[in-house]
């Protein structure tokens, strides 16, 4: 089974960097979006167009926003199931926007300014990385920063038309502590779904934080959907 690993808004494929040497290691093939944050819509196509690329069945895991990326892009037919890694998860006509303004502002709206076409510009300061990723090793924490894009407020806007988790097998990894994506928010997605559900006591970088157990639970969809292949 080939995985698709698609990080989220403002991200680049440096989001797993902790995770890939994991799953290389134990021998499985992967692909990595690099999607731009401007259009979910054209994110989605470029998570179709590496679906594309490969013969067999294909496991998408979604990280943040990149939860709504393979939501759209998981009913492409060699799409056997979703893992969703603190990830948004919208239903049929629903938005990121619809379901954060659903909730109370968590904590990380205080640390982004607009930019004059409503994209989503992140506080570069320190201040903002010790309330909100505490927990990431500084050297990643460097690392990422300078690889940070600025996000369209499109990727938040655009609904989802046909929902894969309505079709497909979903895993869901909760992020505990999570002051990106409120941890209430997450189960709340994760119930809606029928997700095999996990925890993990982490800020919502889990993929830096806590590999092992993004791993743990790609290796569990893995095996719950090649069980339904076969």
């Amino acid at each position: 089974m080939h995985l698709v690993l698609v990080h989220g808004m403002g991200g680049t494929p440096f989001t797993w960097s902790s995770v890939v040497p994991l799953l290389e290691e134990r021998g499985y093939s992967l692909s990595l979006a690099d999607n731009l944050s401007q259009s979910l819509y054209d994110d989605e196509a470029n998570v179709r167009a590496l679906i594309d690329a490969v013969d067999g069945p294909v496991l998408l895991v979604g990280h943040s926003y990149g939860g709504a990326v393979i939501t759209a892009a998981g009913t492409h037919e060699r799409v056997v199931g979703l893992v969703y890694v603190a990830a948004f998860a919208p239903d049929r006509d629903e938005s990121v926007a619809t379901i954060v303004d659903a909730y109370e502002p968590a904590e990380v709206e205080k640390y982004f300014t607009r930019g004059p076409s409503g994209e989503w510009i992140p506080a570069p300061d320190e201040e903002s990385w010790r309330e909100l990723a505490w927990d990431v090793p500084e050297a990643i924490r460097l690392a990422g920063r300078a690889e940070s894009r600025v996000s369209s407020d499109a990727i938040f806007a655009e609904t989802i038309v046909e929902p894969a988790w309505r079709s497909r097998p979903s895993w869901y990894l909760v992020a505990a502590s999570d002051k990106h994506l409120r941890p209430e928010t997450q189960r709340d997605m994760a119930s809606r779904m029928g997700a095999v559900t996990t925890e993990v006591d982490t800020s919502h970088a889990v993929p830096h934080v806590a590999p092992e157990r993004v791993v743990a639970t790609i290796v569990l969809a893995i095996e719950g959907a090649s069980a339904l292949v076969e």
